[in-house]
């Protein structure tokens, strides 16, 4: 079989009746031949619904429900079919989704096919074992859009693909219904949309034809799944901060672009301070309350010092200062926890690391951290995305 990749971001033409042998229709992919099984022996997955869930197959080692296809219709939001909003950050690797149930539905969130699927799904995604979680279906995620042609904007018949995503939390939830008034149970979902990074922010759609293949166990089905996915199968909850899509920003920089320039006077003067305060953990946390005392008070505020903390047991503090913003008349003081790290200049600073600090800023405080080394790429991803108080 061929690859057939789709991309996050990819705009599909979603057809009823369409053929599933055309790739292209109407100038766009076409959805039914993207998501269609090559034999054509296996149903079309649909996406008649918010909740699309592929029938169960009985594989060698079980039963096992292939994929669920989830559509949100931003268009429809507000409106009596659909009172919710679904909340899409892709860049962070996040979705909120709430299930199908609605005002008129009777019974409990359960009732409704979709919802019934997703809470089935919920007791595998959340499983503790490797065999609960290779058996969960993944959620397949696409959002009605808008396109024009000839001059207007035509808002059904087109869907974009936003990815893979596993369902990170499920909760019961009591919504009212905007026209009448009328509060009804229903569910909602946090979902986590897997990174693709390796494979271009693709994923090959030959795994669900696995997936749907009644003669493959559930480990082979694995050979064409994103390994971001795999991952996740593997280890679990623990995995899915590194297995999140994230869309990294152009503040985040490299080794190289946080150390001198080779050769410098700048670069000799790092291993000079290194060489000097290595193995003098006190001396080098005065040092850095001064470095803070320097730039922020270059910040036009005033800054004040405060304490170093005793030597051991500091708690991810290494010194504490105050920020004075305004005139001496009417300021706001911050308070300013540091923390100093004297290591090699090419060691990483990782996310636990800052987190310690993180753990200990409250409202309006400010974190600090001086090192000799530089910040690995996913501690520098935490600070930016995570909006933290940091210089």
């Amino acid at each position: 079989m061929e690859p057939r990749p789709v991309k996050i971001y990819d705009v599909l033409r979603y057809a009823r009746g369409a053929s599933p042998v055309e790739m292209v229709l109407d100038g766009y992919l076409n959805y039914h031949f993207l998501t269609s099984s090559p034999d054509l022996r296996r149903p079309k997955l649909m996406l008649e619904r918010g909740i699309n869930a592929a029938a169960a197959v009985s594989a060698p080692d079980g039963p096992r429900r292939p994929v669920i296809a989830i559509r949100s219709s931003p268009w429809k939001a507000g409106h009596a079919s659909n009172p919710w909003h679904d909340e899409f950050d892709l860049d962070h690797g996040h979705v909120r989704y709430y299930g199908d149930h609605k005002p008129t539905t009777v019974g409990l969130p359960g009732a409704t096919a979709g919802n019934r699927a997703l809470l089935e799904a919920w007791s595998l995604h959340a499983g503790t074992s490797k065999r609960e979680r290779s058996l969960a279906p993944p959620l397949l995620l696409f959002r009605s859009s808008t396109v024009n042609q000839g001059g207007r904007s035509i808002v059904k018949g087109h869907v974009e693909f936003c990815g893979v995503a596993i369902i990170e939390r499920l909760e019961h939830v009591v919504q009212r219904d905007p026209a009448s008034g009328r509060s009804f149970p229903n569910i909602v979902l946090d979902l986590a949309v897997l990174d693709l990074a390796e494979a271009g922010d693709t994923i090959d759609l030959r795994w669900i034809d696995d997936r749907r293949n009644e003669t493959l166990t559930v480990t082979q089905t694995a050979r064409h799944a994103p390994a971001s996915w795999n991952v996740w199968v593997a280890q679990g909850r623990a995995s899915i901060p590194r297995v999140r899509r994230r869309v990294v920003s152009s503040r985040v920089k490299t080794t190289e672009e946080q150390l001198p320039v080779a050769g410098s006077a700048e670069e000799r003067l790092l291993e000079e301070l290194y060489a000097f305060f290595d193995g003098r953990k006190h001396a080098f946390e005065m040092l850095a309350s001064r470095v803070a005392a320097q730039v922020l008070g270059g910040s036009g505020a005033v800054y004040r010092d405060g304490w170093l903390t005793r030597a051991g047991g500091d708690g991810g503090v290494d010194f504490v200062g105050r920020l004075d913003l305004g005139s001496p008349t009417s300021n706001t003081p911050l308070i300013v926890l540091g923390q100093a790290k004297c290591v090699t200049p090419r060691s990483s600073i990782g996310p636990d690391q800052v987190a310690r600090v993180v753990a200990r800023l409250r409202r309006g405080w400010i974190g600090v951290f001086v090192t000799t080394g530089v910040f690995s790429r996913q501690a520098q991803i935490e600070i930016i995305d995570d909006q933290y108080p940091w210089c």
